[in-house]
């Protein structure tokens, strides 16, 4: 997650440092209080068109790399709004 990025958008799919997928993501709110959490958890589920309450930082409160937790979406539904990792 890129807080103060600008906008808020999907930049598309990397890879960490172990290979695996990650999501980029970047909000235009500051990270205090908790706003750019909240700002990411709005845009992802939008645009998987689910209920915030769906979505959830799972780990990561603090740090730019997040994991979260999404009810009821499975790899095709990520693909669909983000595109093949």
């Amino acid at each position: 997650m890129t807080p103060r990025g600008g906008r808020d958008a999907v930049d598309g799919w990397a890879l960490d440092e172990a290979g695996l997928p990650i999501l980029k993501v970047r909000v235009r709110v500051a990270p205090e209080g908790g706003a750019a959490n909240a700002a990411v958890v709005a845009l992802l589920a939008k645009a998987l068109e689910l209920p915030r309450s769906a979505v959830r930082v799972a780990a990561g409160q603090t740090a730019r790399i997040k994991r979260l937790e999404i009810d009821g979406v499975g790899e095709a539904d990520l693909a669909r709004a983000f595109g093949q990792p």
